[in-house]
């Protein structure tokens, strides 16, 4: 079967005849869709293979750091945070308890020194949120591009099919075919990159977002945690 066929006097245009039929700037049209297309592919899964490490990796992380702050081990808790390197939450709580641990020398923990453990975890959100996002603008861009990729294909074909007409008034179909269906190939092409990259992107994004609202959660709980750690150096 033949993606399309159309008949004037014998004369068919298959899918042979169509790549066949295809003009330098078609060509360059779908050399660019497939460009796009691959890199779609390509960020798609390295996106959903890092995402899916990160909720791995939290599922185990989040108890055992939960039981080693509950003792106030935090050295035990920035020694579980380094060996979940991929997850998104063992990097905010790691910088986080660093930072606190560098203050904790001192008999009492003083208002600038937990200033200076919040903006570390701040920091520690905002670095690992553009991490997460990084490839997610290529995958916006692929989608507001590639049908225009394909209309600038459907122009082409369309001016190659007038030219044709032009120069032979009283052929038929069989004589515009060629680039009525170069027209066609480039905006069906356009359309097939653009959908599952704007699908991908707008779910990536949704999964960037989950991560964010787990990352000030944890950040808040710590920041809940120092202060207790606070009180306790305060009565001592």
């Amino acid at each position: 079967m033949t993606l399309f066929m159309m008949f004037e006097g014998g004369i068919s245009f298959g899918l042979y005849d169509i790549v066949h039929s295809l003009t330098i700037p078609g060509w360059a049209v779908i050399i660019t869709l497939l460009i796009q297309s691959v890199y779609m592919i390509a960020v798609g899964i390295e996106r959903w293979l890092t995402y899916s490490k990160a909720k791995a990796q939290s599922r185990q992380y989040a108890p055992k750091v939960a039981q080693a702050l509950k003792t106030s081990n935090i050295d035990e808790a920035i020694n579980i945070s380094d060996r979940h390197k991929d997850s998104h939450l063992a990097m905010v709580v790691s910088s986080g308890l660093k930072e606190f641990s560098a203050h904790q020398s001192g008999s009492e923990i003083t208002d600038l020194e937990m200033e200076s453990s919040k903006r570390a975890l701040e920091r520690a959100i905002a670095v690992k949120t553009a991490e997460l996002k990084r490839g997610l603008s290529g995958l916006a861009t692929v989608g507001s591009t590639a049908p225009f990729v394909g209309l600038f294909g459907t122009v082409i074909g369309i001016i190659g099919a007038f030219q044709a007409l032009r120069s032979n008034e009283t052929a038929g179909i069989g004589a515009v075919g060629g680039a009525i269906a170069e027209a066609l190939v480039t905006t069906a092409g356009g359309i097939l990159v653009a959908v599952p990259a704007v699908w991908l992107f707008n779910y990536f994004t949704n999964k960037v977002t989950s991560f964010g609202v787990e990352m000030e959660n944890s950040a808040s709980e710590l920041v809940d945690y120092f202060i207790r750690q606070r009180g306790k150096s305060l009565k001592s």
